[in-house]
């Protein structure tokens, strides 16, 4: 038995994909090659590709009627197909080596950061409409960094170990849990379908992953690549079927030890209350990890430079229009600032390019599908009919081509105007304007308008504002910046995860996410085991 040592990774580099270099001509070759093609997506159950027959297109959110290929869509028989694959690998996957499981996760990163990494954005781009930066930070740099993080900071824990009196000697062993994992991922993110299941599956946990249907043309390709990096078939099982089918079978299973979730409050609040109804079936107590809603607010304070105000929120609320649990949705402005902001706001905003990913020079891309798209839309409507509040720039919708809506900010008179408080996930920023000698009871009313608490900025030249913010909104948000967007949290630099109604905080991209899946047992060895009962104290003399 040896110790391996897997040292602190640096971040995968960013790359510019500028005029004229090499990531960037090879990026549009992949483009065009993935768009004038079609593929077939199988579930991935045991190792084995399975098709169903029962097709869906996978169509771009920027071109709606154009088909990138199909999926087969699976019902309960493949979630029960997936469990009892899951649960067939496990004993082999615990007992392998931490080398060797380590070592897979590091040959799937190096993939992805050299052949896959054109495919992983191109991929991320045409399947989920995100422009070549946002894929490049996502699909590239975000998946290649946990996968590389959490096999540096696994190590870490493996290497804890308890302190050992004379006579005797301790251990402590990580054991994986004891059943199948259930990761359930989002669309707008590839990264954290990426890391979903493999964080889980990296501490030796076996996996059953449901990607959301919007990002199976990404995360299949993610498959290839763990597979190409010799991952054991049955260790992550990739299936496509309904949220309700899913849970039936999954939370009903005494095998079932535990959940990765990203997704909406709402879905997250029913499985807790599932499980909660289940948990004298299982055989351990569940850990349920969940990350969830925001509504994630950018303060400023009368002495804030209003062009990095306006550079934050133009950033913060608009990038990948606005489909980031992270963005920032609600913005309180300084009376003392109020009309440079708004005047720089709708500047900004009318300089956007809005269209297809192919062209790389939109800032703004599609919304993922119409139903996001109708979501979106109600709520811009609302302001139209409202003495409460009034559009400053944007409010357009259409969807004949594409599911575009024109990035809109919309300033509210009331600060409990309901596009202040309800999470919409997408291009729609609605700003506040208070007394800016206010400030202090300001904060107070950030606090306490949204049930969410998962990212926020103050923004802020003088220091004291900076300090009272930063006490005052001490639970408002998981993630919290300084004269910055609340967005573009990076693996190893700013954990990411939220309390409230945000999730468990159990911050992705850091050493804490990886305890959840983790079940310790200590052990205890004697050397010269006593052999009488009595101690010293009995005697007599």
């Amino acid at each position: 038995m040896s110790y391996f040592n897997y040292p602190l990774p640096a971040n995968e580099p960013v790359l510019s994909y500028a005029p004229g270099s090499a990531e960037r001509k090879k990026l549009k070759e992949v483009l065009f090659r993935l768009k004038n093609s079609t593929i077939d997506v199988p579930m991935y159950i045991g190792g084995e590709e399975v098709r169903t027959g029962n097709t869906r297109t996978i169509n771009p959110p920027h071109e709606k009627n154009h088909v990138l290929g199909t999926y087969h869509e699976g019902d309960a028989s493949h979630v029960e197909n997936a469990i009892a694959a899951a649960l067939k690998a496990r004993q082999s996957w615990a007992d392998m080596s931490w080398e060797n499981r380590a070592n897979i996760f590091l040959r799937a990163a190096d993939l992805i950061a050299t052949k896959y990494r054109p495919y992983m954005n191109a991929t991320t781009m045409l399947g989920q409409s995100k422009n070549a930066f946002q894929a490049e930070i996502d699909a590239a740099c975000e998946i290649i960094d946990f996968l590389r993080f959490n096999v540096h900071f696994l190590s870490e824990i493996y290497r804890q170990q308890p302190i050992s009196s004379a006579g005797m000697h301790n251990r402590m062993e990580y054991r994986p849990l004891e059943g199948f994992v259930l990761a359930i991922t989002p669309f707008n993110f590839t990264a954290i379908g990426g890391n979903l299941p493999t964080s889980a599956a990296m501490c030796g946990n076996v996996v059953v992953w449901k990607p959301a249907h919007n990002q199976i043309y990404s995360a299949q390709l993610f498959m290839q690549a763990l597979k190409e990096a010799g991952l054991p078939g049955g260790v992550i099982n990739m299936i496509y079927v309904d949220g309700p089918t899913l849970g039936k079978i999954c939370f009903s299973h005494r095998e079932f030890a535990g959940v990765h979730f990203t997704g909406s409050t709402g879905v997250f609040n029913q499985m807790w209350k599932t499980i909660g109804e289940n948990v004298g079936n299982y055989r351990s107590y569940p850990r349920i990890v969940g990350e969830t809603g925001g509504k994630d607010f950018v303060v400023a304070h009368k002495s804030a430079n209003t062009d990095v105000v306006v550079t934050a929120l133009l950033r913060g609320a608009f990038e990948y229009q606005g489909q980031k649990c992270s963005a920032a949705s609600r913005a309180y402005i300084p009376s003392n600032l109020a009309d440079q902001v708004k005047a720089k706001l709708v500047e900004g905003v009318k300089s956007f390019k809005m269209g297809t990913v192919e062209d790389f020079s939109n800032f703004i891309n599609a919304v993922i599908d119409e139903k996001s798209f109708d979501k979106i839309k109600n709520y811009i409507d609302g302001v139209k009919e409202t003495d409460q509040a009034s559009i400053l720039v944007g409010g357009n919708c259409d969807k004949s081509v594409g599911y575009f809506i024109e990035p809109t900010v919309i300033e509210a008179k009331d600060p409990k105007y309901i596009t202040m408080c309800e999470e919409i996930f997408g291009p729609v920023l609605t700003i506040y304007v208070y007394d800016a000698e206010q400030f202090e009871q300001t904060l107070d009313l950030v606090n306490e308008t949204s049930p969410y608490a998962l990212t926020g900025a103050i923004i802020a030249q003088d220091r004291g504002a900076v300090e009272l913010a930063t006490k005052k909104l001490v639970n408002a948000a998981g993630n919290f910046y300084i004269n910055d967007k609340p967005t573009g949290a990076v693996v190893g630099q700013q954990p990411f995860g939220g309390a409230r109604g945000s999730g468990t905080n159990d911050k992705a991209g850091s050493i804490l996410n990886l305890y959840r899946w983790l079940s310790a047992r200590t052990i205890k060895e004697t050397f010269v085991p006593p052999v009488d009962y009595r101690y010293p104290f009995m005697q007599e003399s």
